[in-house]
């Protein structure tokens, strides 16, 4: 992410009012408001947005070696406010972002706090000022939301977790009794629509933030630093002992930013809090780092079974051969090679003999198509001094790196220092069995995507309910690799499908419509090329589906029950909608369009979507900025078009 500009650094004592021992800042489009209250309780703030007051925070605290600082009296207090344009290398939603915001910075003396008001959520941070390394003991904050409030929240049964269970959607009295830990982010629905999606950026040298209930609030918990671990199996690791501390890290440097994005439905989906808060880019060079497709074999069990294959299907040279053929007539940048690609997961330099690794990279930059290795994390760091340079040697572009499923001090360094060292050699990065994004893909943009999300992978486990929550919790906070595109679609209730002829729950128009709905760097077609070619003018669609993107604007949503989108690319614009399983009629306006006549191409649910998933219908026809679009989505359905 490149900085253009920053202007209008100003004190603005008409926006952050004082007044005793209450202060006052607005967001600068004057709708969300924060009233900081200091007293001998400590710090606290009540935020409300369109004069409604919709949560409280209080107990902001860092414990640094035992000493508890941001419970004291408040020496002073200065203002500010600031405007800033950037460009994200890797635009997921904007290729350009604009924003302001208010801020204010408390001196606690040995700290200060920072909170910012922007126009679309709030934001804290610690800025320490003490001498040489520090042990952070802890780190807390309350967020007490208004009543009538529901959290979806992601729970896990540790702090060893790969972010991938289902969303749970509780009152924060039903979640304290469960007394489970939650994943961050987490989304909190009001009954008007009023959304608090509470999430973290920047967060460098530090572990990953969870949530628990407690008190009637949502509070913080981490995991301790670990001091040694022994490595568990070919890809996992048992932590021998822990620290009681969160961190050992520098006393001079801020603490990762806590953020709440205020908003509704709507504006969850556009929001790019996590971009504002980041890091920008520390790469001087970003030409090289190329998003797209990849062409996927796992999910799909890498037994293509068309009328062309000969040869016996498996982690092959034929069958590569084959996925690259497909890649390349459909315009599909990489070819991923998942598990069972090597001779050994713990050897990341030797192919199976079968799979004659330097012919089939020839063959594949023969046509085009690039190739994806899959590792364990434990075999990227058993290989660091040599892995990122060998594969830039043999034309190896991207990696995908899995099972980490650890978020501690250690670890959070640990994807640093691989995605640095794979920057250096031009490769790019996707990380599965991860934790969700935090602002290293902002730093560092060769970091394309993260899984941490449950996704199609999990076959009948990855139901439509669930699904429709992921834009505004999960991909709200960056990238998530879903790998969407199933062929065999199938209602829930009639869901039997495993690999070789794995099946995606909902319509098919709704695994076309993800490609749209969803965010990432790279996107998976998750099916068999065989399916593909059989269903040839949904390939065609799914295959033109920019990851990247100029604009985008949310047409009509509900948090966990519709979504309509629209982005654009260039001149042409995308739109996808889906929906849970209740089926809806939506009016969509074009007003977005430029003027003139454009040309829409829609696949449709089939009035028999509800029961044979896979019956969709293909539209077309001309439009313009005053159409009205009268659209039907069945049960677990979905809406794609294309607009040109």
């Amino acid at each position: 992410m490149k900085r253009i500009n920053i202007y209008s650094i100003l004190f603005l004592f008409s926006c952050i009012a004082m007044a005793g021992n209450e202060t006052r800042i607005t967001s600068p489009n004057g709708q969300i408001a924060v009233e900081l209250r200091t007293d001998a309780d400590g710090l606290s703030w009540t935020v409300s947005r369109g004069g409604k007051a919709v949560y409280s925070e209080a107990n902001v605290t860092v414990n640094v070696g035992g000493k508890v600082l941001g419970n004291t009296k408040v020496k002073s207090i200065r203002q500010r406010t600031a405007s800033e344009t950037i460009r994200p290398v890797v635009p997921l939603k904007f290729s350009e972002i604009s924003y302001s915001y208010n801020e204010a910075t408390l001196n606690f003396g040995t700290c200060q706090l920072l909170i910012r008001v922007m126009d679309n959520g709030v934001a804290h941070r610690f800025v320490l000022n003490q001498k040489d390394d520090v042990e952070i003991m802890d780190e807390t904050f309350a967020i007490r939301p208004a009543d009538g409030f529901t959290v979806h929240y992601q729970t896990c049964g540790s702090f060893n977790t790969s972010y991938e269970e289902p969303y749970q959607h509780k009152n924060i009295d039903e979640w304290q009794q469960d007394g489970k830990t939650a994943t961050i982010p987490c989304l909190l629905s009001g009954a008007d629509d009023t959304q608090l999606l509470i999430g973290e950026s920047d967060v460098d040298d530090y572990p990953r933030l969870f949530l628990k209930a407690e008190g009637g609030a949502v509070t913080t918990t981490f995991p301790k630093a670990p001091i040694t671990w022994e490595p568990r199996g070919d890809r996992g690791e048992t932590i021998t002992k822990e620290a009681d501390y969160i961190a050992k890290t520098s006393g001079k440097r801020a603490l990762p930013w806590r953020w709440v994005a205020v908003t509704d439905s709507k504006g969850i989906i556009e929001q790019t809090i996590p971009a504002q808060l980041s890091r920008r880019s520390v790469l001087e060079d970003t030409s090289w780092i190329q998003p797209g497709k990849f062409s996927w074999e796992w999910w799909n069990g890498a037994t293509p079974f068309g009328p062309d294959v000969d040869f016996k299907a498996g982690c092959n040279y034929e069958t590569y051969c084959y996925f690259a053929d497909f890649a390349a007539k459909y315009g599909i940048e990489y070819v991923l090679l998942d598990e069972g690609w090597a001779k050994s997961t713990r050897d990341p330099f030797n192919g199976n003999d079968n799979l004659r690794l330097p012919d089939l990279i020839k063959y594949c930059n023969a046509k085009g198509v690039k190739l994806v290795l899959w590792l364990p994390w434990l075999t990227v760091e058993q290989n660091f001094d040599k892995l990122f340079k060998t594969y830039a040697e043999w034309g190896i572009p991207a990696v995908k790196i899995d099972f980490m499923d650890h978020a501690d001090q250690w670890m959070v360094n640990f994807y640093k220092r691989v995605t640095a060292e794979a920057a250096k050699y031009h490769i790019i990065v996707d990380w599965h069995g991860s934790f969700t994004p935090a602002g290293l893909e902002q730093e560092y943009p060769n970091l394309v995507s993260y899984e941490g999300v449950l996704g199609l992978e999990q076959m009948g486990g990855c139901r439509p309910e669930n699904t429709l929550f992921i834009p505004f919790i999960r991909n709200a906070v960056g990238p998530a690799d879903f790998t969407p595109g199933g062929m065999n679609n199938m209602q829930p209730d009639k869901y039997r499908a495993e690999r070789p002829n794995s099946g995606a729950m909902g319509t098919r128009a709704f695994q076309m419509a993800l490609y749209v709905v969803l965010e990432s760097g790279v996107q998976m077609l998750a099916d068999n090329p065989t399916r593909y070619y059989q269903n040839d003018d949904c390939t065609r669609y799914i295959a033109s589906v920019p990851t990247v993107w100029d604009e985008t604007r949310c047409l009509s949503a509900k948090a966990g029950e519709y979504l309509v989108v629209a982005k654009r690319k260039g001149q042409k614009w995308f739109v996808g909608a889906i929906t849970n399983g209740t089926p809806r009629d939506l009016t969509l306006s074009l007003s977005f369009l430029a003027s003139g006549n454009h040309k829409l191409t829609a696949f449709k649910d089939g009035v028999n979507a509800d029961y044979q998933a896979m019956h969709y219908n293909k539209t077309e026809q001309s439009v313009t900025p005053g159409t009205s679009l009268n659209i039907h989505l069945a049960k677990n359905g979905g809406w794609a078009a294309v607009i040109e």
